[in-house]
């Protein structure tokens, strides 16, 4: 099969303007699916590894420096249709992707997509996706025999779901020559839409295994020898006088120190009675009891906090943004020790972070040590912690006073909660992930626990404690417990998805207002949602739009650092450009219940008075918003 040179090509101008904000929106809210994308277009004579790091640099590097325009193609899969921003970083992904596949020619400079990728990188390990049935083995050998303009025509037919005359103005637009002739040879290829959404092809769900572990220890010991030859330079350099510079007060470096030395003692570590929560005015961690069945093992103690205070190379340490990972202060409150599947897990907390330790049944190889900082945390936020981490599955230990554990479908407001259960230690039974799904947000599964002061909505965000998920004016926010209350979440569950891994403490959804559509079809909610974080800053602001009937919201605008829809500042101000059933382009606008009026400016021109906005106008078209508060203050737009 003869190879198609793909030639490079500006995006074409006609299309809707993109900036930054708005593509990288997209990238974030698809991201698995545009790296998908990236790795089965790559050619398989990479390599599973290289792939698999190929395809997230190029979905990485698909930003735009400045404001452009995006190709006017069409993206079919729910929550995607009509947006531009998607439509940019796809074909932004696409061509260099294709272009990744090229030869390198002579007197030429290579193309940055067919070099190695400088980020990510991952020393030290192989990473490749799980492997499929024989049914994937055989499409990606098909594959392989395609050249790469009929791997990205069979690709975005299938993936992307585009007919065949939108799949021609994409590959046209990507710079490939001949789009028709792609399409003829990737029709050799059985259409398989469904293997196509499967693990095998999934660079997001990956396996690990080490590398060549001779030539590392070559390269080590050679590392080691020019390290040692810095050291005697520089020591011969930094004589006569004080060397590097005096440490003033500070004690020897071989001293010892009484309270590290404590910090170090299994023996000294503080143990809660079981009951001390019921007589205390205190509903945060300092109350857990010690809990498991290997409270009394001082050996795997002692492992858990020398390893704390001096994690080895071979330790896994991850912590949430934020959280400091040195050696505790002092001795620590134990909360847990004890078998969790099949791992022997240690759960430590030091009045600031709670430090988790995990080691195989039968061995230390391969021990984790992860933190979360908790300083403040009380009430639901103090509820429970992530014990271990299976097959996409969650464990959880609760706090003593936790009534009962139940799983919810927070996509599903009227699905009744499934029983977990709890032990006799207050662990739950397994609880499907969503901080680990990938691919299309079909279900969002969260942590209900009721307790004495009530009931409580906890989200797995990939950190070790879960985020606490609560409804109403920013000013008072409760707890998501009620029909009304999961309506509100409900459409909004999947943009969680955006936040995972940022040291989240809790995320409030306020619906703002409610705008009366121009076609008389409904009325649309306007609703926003804050991730407030333990660190205190970084917090993440998203305005979404939800029409009647629709599974999901769509973003209109995002902030972070930004007081807006917070206790400080509860104001927000968002518009959205829609689309009504009679074919006609709206700029719809809506702010919190105390804006006097709205303006719109520079593409669309308009004004209302009240806190809802709507002005006739056409696709692509750009405006800044402007409010005014009833006390006479100004509001600018989210963006």
């Amino acid at each position: 099969m003869q190879s198609q040179d793909v030639a490079p090509r500006p995006a074409p101008a006609s299309g809707p303007v993109v900036d930054v904000e708005q593509a990288e929106a997209a990238l974030v809210e698809h991201y698995p699916r545009l790296v998908r994308l990236a790795y089965l277009v790559l050619p398989p004579s990479l390599g599973r590894n290289r792939r698999v790091l190929t395809a997230h640099a190029l979905t990485q590097r698909a930003l735009p420096r400045g404001r452009t325009s995006a190709a006017v193609i069409p993206a079919q899969s729910t929550g995607r249709d009509g947006d531009p921003g998607y439509a940019f970083v796809r074909l932004q992904v696409l061509r260099t992707a294709l272009e990744a596949g090229l030869p390198l020619r002579r007197r030429a400079w290579p193309k940055r997509s067919q070099l190695p990728p400088l980020l990510p990188q991952v020393w030290g390990l192989r990473l490749f996706p799980r492997s499929g049935g024989a049914d994937e083995l055989a499409l990606d050998q098909r594959l392989s025999a395609l050249s790469g303009p009929a791997r990205a025509a069979y690709v975005l037919r299938g993936l992307e779901q585009l007919a065949d005359a939108d799949v021609r103005k994409a590959l046209d637009a990507a710079g490939v020559e001949d789009p028709e002739a792609a399409l003829t040879e990737s029709a050799e290829v059985t259409p398989q839409d469904d293997l196509l959404l499967s693990p095998e092809f999934d660079p997001c769900s990956l396996h690990a295994r080490p590398t060549d572990l001779m030539r590392r220890r070559q390269h080590l010991k050679a590392a080691l020898a020019a390290a040692a030859a810095v050291a005697v330079c520089g020591a011969l350099l930094g004589l006569p006088g004080d060397g590097w510079g005096p440490d003033g007060a500070a004690a020897p470096s071989y001293a010892q120190n009484p309270a590290a030395e404590a910090a170090l003692d299994p023996g000294k570590l503080a143990k809660v009675a079981a009951t001390a929560w019921q007589s205390s005015a205190r509903t945060d961690f300092s109350v857990w009891p010690a809990r498991g069945n290997l409270t009394g093992d001082r050996a795997l103690l002692r492992r858990a906090l020398a390893v704390w205070a001096r994690p080895g190379e071979s330790v896994q340490v991850s912590a949430t943004p934020g959280t400091p990972s040195g050696a505790p202060p002092g001795p620590p409150q134990l909360l847990y020790a004890g078998d969790v599947d099949q791992a022997r897990v240690v759960l430590l907390y030091d009045g600031l972070r709670i430090a988790r330790y995990a080691e195989p049944k039968d061995g230390t190889s391969g021990a984790a040590l992860d933190f979360a900082r908790v300083d403040g945390a009380t009430g639901a936020e103090a509820t429970a912690v992530v014990l271990d981490r299976v097959d996409g599955n969650v464990r959880y230990l609760t706090a003593p006073w936790v009534r009962k554990a139940a799983a919810r479908d927070l996509l599903k407001a009227s699905s009744a909660a499934l029983d977990l259960g709890l032990s006799a230690d207050g662990v739950t039974g397994p609880l499907a992930s969503p901080a680990q799904q990938t691919g299309d947000c079909r279900s969002w599964r969260v942590l209900q626990l009721t307790d004495t002061a009530g009931t409580h909505l906890m989200s797995d965000l990939g950190e070790l404690t879960p985020a606490h998920l609560t409804t109403g004016r920013p000013t008072a926010p409760h707890e998501v417990s009620g029909a009304q209350a999961l309506e509100t979440w409900s459409p909004f569950a999947c943009s969680l998805a955006a936040v995972r891994s940022g040291g989240v403490r809790s995320v409030n959804a306020w619906q703002f207002a409610q705008q009366p559509l121009p076609d008389a079809s409904g009325a649309a909610a306007w609703v926003c949602t804050r991730a407030d974080t333990w660190r205190g800053g970084g917090p993440r602001v998203l305005a979404q739009f939800h029409t009647p009937g629709g599974p999901y919201g769509a973003v209109a605008a995002k902030a972070e650092n930004s007081p807006a829809c917070g206790s400080r500042d509860p104001h927000v101000l968002a518009g959205v450009l829609w689309k009504s059933g009679t074919g006609a382009w709206y700029l719809l606008a809506a702010g919190s219940k105390d804006t006097a009026s709205i303006s719109a400016a520079g593409g669309i021109h308009g004004a209302a008075q009240g806190s809802l906005l709507a002005v006739r106008t056409k696709q692509g078209a750009q405006a800044t918003l402007k409010g005014t508060l009833a006390d006479g203050r100004t509001l600018a737009g989210l963006r």
